[in-house]
């Protein structure tokens, strides 16, 4: 019987629960960097989820019968400042952050996840494009350095005008001026990494 790695194992019990819940969901953050860009360091699993239906706490029941236990104590409360369930994968010691997903971009997000076989695992997992886009706009070192790994490593595939049309937007909601330019900052640090 082949080995599978701890991140494998969480996703194949993960997918089993969401496939009760509408089945909507995508990998992201580190484990999606991984698999886009290049290896890193990580402790930690994210996904984002639209519940169907939207029922917290049904859902941690869920979770919490395939081996996932809440990190924290009062969930409800948690949810509503964060939008974020943190489960702890009994398993294998990984923790796990489902991020519940809003309208507007998560679900753009939701409708461009690409299916990727992880281990044997089909794993719906953020688009290149929105990864890079997350990234920016979460803006932190971490964060920049992310986006440069996924450029550099995709650079020949990845659609810039779909990345840039998607920050322009943000700006616009976000009344914000500096997410184009830090992309553009990025892109011009993976080209002169080829060269």
């Amino acid at each position: 019987m082949r080995q599978t790695t701890a991140p494998a194992q969480l996703l194949a019990a993960v997918r089993d629960v969401l496939a009760g819940w509408g089945d909507r969901w995508y990998l992201f953050g580190a484990q999606a960097v991984i698999l886009w860009g290049r290896p890193r360091l990580t402790a930690d699993v994210d996904i984002t989820v639209r519940l169907e239906p939207e029922d917290a706490r049904g859902f941690c029941a869920d979770m919490e019968g395939a081996g996932f236990q809440l990190r924290v104590s009062d969930p409800e409360s948690f949810l509503a400042r964060t939008r974020v369930l943190p489960f702890l994968h009994q398993p294998t010691q990984l923790p796990l952050d489902v991020v519940l997903a809003g309208p507007g971009l998560e679900e753009q997000f939701l409708q461009r996840a690409v299916q990727v076989d992880i281990e044997g695992v089909a794993v719906p997992v953020i688009a290149p494009e929105d990864l890079v886009v997350m990234k920016i706009l979460a803006g932190r070192p971490k964060d920049i350095e992310d986006a440069r790994s996924v450029l550099a490593a995709r650079m020949q595939t990845l659609d810039r005008e779909r990345i840039r049309a998607t920050l322009s937007v943000l700006e616009q909601a976000l009344s914000r001026s500096d997410l184009l330019p830090l992309f553009e900052a990025q892109h011009a640090w993976a080209i002169r990494q080829r060269e």
